[in-house]
């Protein structure tokens, strides 16, 4: 049953969702408008190019998403709430209809967002709010291109509209963490596909989301490893030693590794940011719901002959698992 809380705020997401729908203007119409600057109508054709690519190429579900454009009046469509709880590294959740249960919480206005988080301090928990650039809606209503995508740079702008259509593609109920990395995998799979047909083995812009790609795994590697071993410093600690100040300093560690260790192996400074971020464990979630054991999908997709749409017809048969990341472990150990 619903709070009246919960109410309230379903509303007001709600009124403005259809606020936001209703400011689109077709895409057609948005490159016609002498408002909008040359270099963002060459975004806008290039998310058109991708969004087909996704469809055509990659075989993902075709919907009429991102065929309208909406330019916001500030920098981020939503912000987003997270939090944990501070002795474990485990999620605080919050159940939806449809998707159901969501490590976040999303506002339109920045100011209630900043509220629900000292609401959530309050109940002594880590929290982590961000803006956010991107989003989708499931398939439920036609997704606009939005003034906030266009600051990416291009292939980010391509990874994006890939790994948003994967949602529309395949969204499994209460598992955000898997769906999460289902479309981070296949946003950075896609990418580089997108460039090796559009611009050739050869391209600059391949190269580049090719290192990309691979600082990606090297993190993933080293924050999976980071996360299960947290997750028993968590569990061995007695409750007498439960002093934030060590705690802050087992993080800390986190970072200092990172810095020492995988940093110098990196071909891009796009994880710099690592090393200076203010974590505890909300934010460390997110990186675990984001980046966790991403090598998983990267086997499936080998044992898929490196087939995208083999590749997503299998993970849809995980749509009935109670746990479909065991249940992924569980079928790279075990191909057939």
């Amino acid at each position: 049953m619903l709070t009246g809380c919960q109410v309230s705020y379903l509303f007001s997401s709600a009124y403005n969702q259809v606020k936001l729908l209703n400011s689109r203007v077709p895409i057609d119409d948005a490159l016609k408008d002498p408002n909008i600057s040359t270099e963002e109508k060459r975004k806008l054709e290039l998310a058109q190019k991708a969004r087909q690519f996704a469809e055509n190429d990659l075989h993902l579900k075709p919907t009429q998403n991102y065929t309208s454009y909406v330019k916001l009046d500030r920098p981020y469509v939503t912000y987003v709430v997270s939090a944990a709880y501070k002795w474990e590294l485990k999620h605080y959740q919050w159940s939806y209809p449809i998707v159901g249960k969501m490590p976040y919480k999303g506002y339109f206005n920045e100011a209630d967002a900043k509220s629900e988080e000292e609401e959530l301090k309050k109940e002594d928990l880590d929290t982590y709010m961000r803006g956010v650039s991107a989003y989708s809606t499931l398939g439920w209503f036609k997704d606009p291109l939005l003034s906030s995508m266009l600051r990416y740079k291009d292939f980010d702008l391509v990874n994006t509209i890939i790994h948003e259509t994967v949602h529309a593609t395949l969204y499994i109920k209460h598992e955000a963490d898997f769906n999460e990395r289902l479309a981070n995998f296949l946003g950075n799979k896609g990418a580089e596909m997108y460039y090796l047909k559009t611009e050739g083995p050869q391209s600059a812009t391949l190269a580049e989301v090719r290192k990309n790609n691979e600082d990606d795994k090297l993190f993933s590697a080293f924050i999976s490893k980071e996360i299960r071993d947290l997750t028993e410093w968590y569990k061995k600690l007695p409750a007498t030693d439960r002093k934030e100040e060590l705690r802050a300093a087992r993080i800390a560690e986190i970072q200092k590794r990172f810095a020492d260790e995988v940093l110098p192996k990196m071909q891009t400074r796009d994880w710099d940011k690592f090393t200076k971020a203010k974590l505890n464990n909300a934010r460390l979630l997110v990186f675990k719901t984001y980046m966790q054991d991403m090598s998983d999908f990267e086997t499936l997709y080998e044992q898929s002959g490196r087939d995208f749409s083999k590749f997503i017809e299998r993970c849809k048969a995980l749509q009935g698992e109670k746990d479909p990341a065991a249940k992924l472990k569980e079928l790279i150990a075990n191909p057939t």
